[in-house]
């Protein structure tokens, strides 16, 4: 019934052993009570425990009403009624006892057949007040099979998680719809409880923005310090690339160049004052005609030049 443990007697598990390997002509019944408060899976696999107990098994599982629960352990968060249901709808149970005896006597197991009570092996007081183990008696005449607890979980450590987080479950419902009234509290203690919620949503929104800046502020130091140690060489890199570019753009505007002048006969194009253009050619030209066709064109452009100012000088003294 309990979820607790002492070393139970060797001999009573090896008794049940022996007793259950005897049994072939039929499933081996076996029984296992609780209270099941708030139904969780640490129950599940104590029952599923038993059920695995021998190769083929009928478990038969007992729970207290309210009014034998609320005597010996406590008031209940779920009804009787619904700790029977939750139990129906476990995999491992086959049949479900309500109003199961606090004690087991010979009596009951007669009753329902039992072969073997499983629980885990801690004791659990029994209705005297002497603090007996209810598991006793089925110990002492060896039906007893010994179930292991599952750590961490509990109905008593879940009640203790909602009380632990009262103000917020309330919050919870009333965001919900239900009424203060529907949960127990006054007026003043559900806008205590609002203030309080709002304290603490705002504490937590405060807290989000700083982890938030302080990311930002990380990156930004990080992306400071990468750029402080990678400073020299990123401008290094660029005044490189940026040399190389100048470089092949020029070696590229000369080639263009040299080539176009290169198609019209390997000349230089230069002004002077007194004639409107005149092509010297370069002077790796080394051509003696072609000296002298220069030099007779100039003498050429002089003479015309002074027959016109002959011309000119008439006409005046006319």
């Amino acid at each position: 019934m309990a979820e607790s443990s002492v070393d139970q007697n060797p001999s009573s598990e090896s008794m049940a052993k022996h007793a259950g390997e005897e049994i072939t002509d039929r499933p081996v019944r076996v029984y296992a009570d609780g209270i099941y408060d708030l139904f969780h899976f640490g129950h599940a696999r104590s029952l599923e425990q038993a059920k695995l107990s021998f190769p083929n098994t009928y478990l038969l599982v007992g729970c207290c009403n309210d009014e034998v629960t609320h005597k010996y352990k406590g008031k209940t968060v779920m009804t009787d009624q619904e700790r029977y249901e939750s139990l129906r709808h476990c995999k491992w149970v086959d049949e479900v006892i309500p109003d199961a005896p606090w004690v087991i006597n010979q009596e009951f197991l007669d009753k329902h057949k039992i072969d073997f009570v499983a629980h885990d092996s801690l004791p659990y007081a029994d209705a005297s007040g002497a603090a007996n183990d209810v598991y006793e008696f089925v110990k002492r005449v060896g039906k007893f099979k010994e179930t292991k607890r599952t750590e961490g979980i509990s109905t008593s450590d879940i009640i203790m998680r909602i009380v632990k987080d009262y103000n917020e479950y309330v919050m919870r419902n009333l965001a919900r719809g239900y009424t203060r009234k529907e949960l127990g509290i006054s007026y003043a203690r559900e806008k205590r409880i609002m203030v309080n919620m709002g304290l603490k949503n705002l504490r937590n929104k405060v807290k989000e923005q700083q982890e938030r800046v302080n990311e930002k502020l990380d990156t930004f130091a990080k992306f400071q310090e990468e750029w402080v140690e990678n400073a020299d060489r990123w401008v290094a890199g660029f005044l490189e690339k940026f040399e190389e570019g100048c470089h092949s753009m020029g070696t590229k505007i000369r080639e263009k160049i040299k080539g176009s002048l290169g198609q019209s006969g390997n000349f230089t194009l230069i002004q002077y004052d007194d004639f409107d253009y005149d092509y010297v050619l370069d002077d790796d030209v080394s051509d003696d005609d072609s000296d002298n066709d220069q030099f007779e064109d100039a003498d050429e452009y002089e003479e015309n030049d002074n027959e016109i100012e002959k011309e000119k000088e008439k006409e005046n003294g006319k």
